[in-house]
């Protein structure tokens, strides 16, 4: 067993998952003004840690994904905030991409920027504590999306990213999001996601990658926001674990699920249903922000020093989440 594939493991095993606490000050202002809470960096700050400390970490969150922000961030209690993670357990880890920026070439499409310094960026990162990271590529969908272009080079992206992730001796989250927006089927997400998927692995193969010392990061298989054609959980479960049965290696350990504007009970809805019918080696698994954070956040809003409070709330979710990965939760056990 490798280094990368220990890290890997432990970050994903046990009923644990991943806290993608990732969200760029832009974003993380637009979440907070959304409560009505001063965008700063103590209060950003504030709410951050106030998960990262809570009891719930242990039992149920293997990884935090950190904001360059965060990584850099003394706690309150004086410990830096990736010392304050791993007390907890959990490994640290960080969102190294740049971005996404329009693509040359496919103006309605995007390519995800930061390969410029990366080396150099996670060399700092790592003596920062970081042992894992996050790269996303975004993917339009729609009857001429993704392009040829699309699929190319986000997946040389991703594939250069987890090359100098990997040498620096950390594990790299392999993200290929394709977007929810859109009318599209469920059916349409299969066939376009799987497209991604395996070009992702094409690209990564010839980059020379450690599987065995990765973390995939992919969508569900849904269908579009404004599609008439909606579909029960259990065929959303089905059609997922279709997707990744015929287009992911069976090297790679596991697989962490974004929650992609789904809600909470539906991230873990779906996530349930998937490891209920998974037959695969795969360890199936969550890497939510919205879909750990929101009943959070707004509940901390209302008095954002009611920190124990806003901790139960938080333990709550982490831990459906938790049962979901285990094909035990039940929306009975939401209002328990």
């Amino acid at each position: 067993m490798s280094e990368l594939n220990k890290i890997a493991l432990k970050i994903l095993s046990s009923g644990k998952g991943i806290l993608a606490a990732d969200e760029s000050n832009g974003t993380m202002t637009k979440r907070l003004d959304s409560v009505n809470v001063p965008s700063n960096p103590e209060n950003r700050l504030l709410f951050r840690e106030t998960l990262f400390s809570a009891n719930g970490m242990k039992d149920f969150i293997g990884g935090v994904i950190l904001y360059d922000e965060t990584i850099n961030q003394i706690s309150n209690s004086k410990k830096t905030i990736p010392e304050l993670i791993s007390t907890t357990g959990a490994v640290p880890g960080i969102k190294v991409d740049t971005g996404a920026k329009v693509l040359a070439g496919s103006t309605e499409e995007k390519i995800t920027e930061g390969l410029d310094g990366l080396r150099e960026r996670l060399k700092l990162y790592y003596k920062l504590g970081a042992r894992f990271t996050k790269w996303r590529g975004v993917y339009n969908i729609s009857d001429k999306y993704p392009s040829k272009l699309s699929l190319h080079s986000n997946a040389h992206a991703l594939a250069r990213y987890s090359a100098l992730v990997q040498e620096c001796g950390m594990v790299p989250i392999v993200e290929p999001e394709v977007l929810m927006d859109g009318s599209h089927s469920a059916e349409a997400c299969l066939k376009k996601t799987s497209e991604v998927i395996n070009k992702c692995f094409e690209e990564l193969i010839i980059h020379k990658i450690d599987l065995t010392g990765i973390i995939l990061k992919p969508n569900m298989i849904l269908p579009g926001t404004t599609s008439n054609k909606k579909i029960p959980s259990d065929e959303i479960a089905k059609l997922t674990l279709k997707c990744l049965k015929e287009n992911v290696p069976s090297d790679v350990p596991g697989i962490a699920f974004l929650s992609g504007g789904q809600t909470e009970i539906e991230a873990t809805e779906n996530l349930n249903l998937i490891n209920k019918y998974n037959d695969t080696n795969f360890i199936m698994t969550y890497s939510y922000g919205r879909a750990l954070q929101q009943s959070a956040l707004k509940f901390w809003s209302k008095d954002i020093k009611n920190i124990k409070g806003t901790q139960k709330v938080f333990d709550h979710r982490a831990n459906m989440c938790s049962l979901a990965t285990q094909g035990k939760w039940s929306a009975e056990l939401e209002t328990k």
